[in-house]
C-alpha cells in the first residue's frame, strides 16, 4: 500500500482541480449528469474533484475521453499546474 506525503496529496489536489474546472467548462455540467452519461462513478468522480483520492491511469484516460481531449493534454494541464520545480524524487 502507497504512503501518501505532501507531494502525493498535492498531485491529487491539483489533478481534481483540472477535473473540475474543464468539466465546468468544457461540458457545463453537474458531477452526476457527468458520470451518467460518460460511465464513470459519481462517487469516484466527486472524490478525484476533490483531490481525497489517486485516480487511475484507465479512470483518467475515460475522464480525458468525455472532455473530448487526450490523455497527454489533460496530463500537460496538471503538469502546467504544479509547476515546473514539481518532483517526487528530491535530489
Amino acid at each position: 500500500m502507497q504512503q501518501k506525503n505532501d507531494k502525493t496529496v498535492n498531485l491529487a489536489l491539483v489533478i481534481g482541480e483540472v477535473v473540475n474546472n474543464l468539466r465546468i467548462t468544457k461540458k457545463n455540467c453537474s458531477i452526476n449528469r457527468f458520470a451518467r452519461e460518460y460511465e464513470l462513478d459519481a462517487g469516484n468522480t466527486s472524490r478525484i474533484e476533490k483531490g481525497l483520492i489517486e485516480v487511475k491511469v484507465v479512470t483518467l484516460w475515460k475522464i480525458a475521453e468525455a472532455l473530448d481531449m487526450k490523455l497527454s493534454d489533460l496530463i500537460k494541464e496538471v503538469e502546467d499546474r504544479v509547476g515546473k520545480d514539481f518532483h517526487f524524487i528530491d535530489d
